[in-house]
């Protein structure tokens, strides 16, 4: 079992990323990868101009999807190189923003929720709680993404840390992983979670995947060049997938906008 494929690699202009896409992409081919995928935190249409810090503008756009395609051309026949964005859903304000996204020819996105309602008066979706309440509306939130059809995978989707009891905890992320499964979606191990040691990815998450029979891809989660292949926190994610009897898709295939 070999990483071919990452769809989770971050540019620049999340500002909180470094690096050149060129550098990326050699990193990944001298990795061996086959396809690099980049989901930089995506661009979004909010009220009164309002601007988050953690993703690119949208007057960013042009340029990013610009850059990508003359490497992908450049590229060609030595690995592919996809153009995407990690998007959260936020309900009021996504469909303007995936016309805003058809306004070039962006190739697919990833659910990364990190906001339960929006971000800028919202609750933080990676965080230890207890509340039964916060872990419940994170996962309506991505179930109802789930259900738009606009996404190719769900990122990080343990991302809120409950800390309450079992049974709680499966009610409530077991129809997660049930919603992805009925749609076809693969859900992530997350590199970037192995490498940082965060909460995520789970055990306990993964372990109930295994029960349910969810099918999980692989991201890297890069923020730097030197981690679009990330050989140890790969070989953490292939340990989880044997330890849980995991159905391991390499290369998840991609919904176009």
């Amino acid at each position: 079992m070999n990483m071919i494929c990452n769809l989770h690699t971050h540019t620049f202009r999340c500002n909180h990323a470094s690096g050149t896409e060129r550098e990326y992409i050699e990193n990944s081919i001298a990795a061996g990868l086959k396809t690099i995928g980049f989901a930089d935190h995506s661009p979004y249409v909010f009220p009164e101009g309002y601007y988050s810090g953690f993703r690119m503008k949208p007057e960013q756009q042009e340029d990013y999807v610009n850059t990508l395609l003359a490497l992908r051309e450049e590229y060609k026949g030595r690995i592919d190189v996809w153009i995407g964005y990690e998007a959260e859903y936020y309900p009021g304000f996504f469909s303007r923003t995936i016309e805003m996204f058809k306004r070039f020819p962006v190739d697919y996105l990833i659910l990364g929720q990190h906001f339960i309602k929006n971000e800028f008066d919202g609750a933080y979706s990676a965080q230890r709680t207890d509340s039964e309440e916060l872990l419940k509306d994170y996962v309506d939130q991505v179930c109802e993404a789930i259900k738009t059809g606009m996404y190719t995978y769900v990122a990080h989707p343990d991302l809120v840390a409950y800390t309450g009891d079992q049974k709680t905890y499966e009610k409530h992320y077991s129809r997660l992983i049930e919603t992805a499964g009925s749609a076809g979606l693969p859900l992530e191990i997350n590199c970037l979670g192995i490498r940082d040691d965060r909460h995520y990815p789970s055990d306990r998450f993964f372990e109930l995947c295994g029960r349910i029979g969810a099918e999980v891809c692989v991201g890297s989660d890069a923020h730097s060049p030197d981690v679009a292949y990330d050989g140890p926190s790969w070989e953490k994610a292939k340990q989880m997938i044997g330890e849980y009897g995991l159905r391991f898709n390499p290369q998840p295939t991609l919904r176009m906008l």
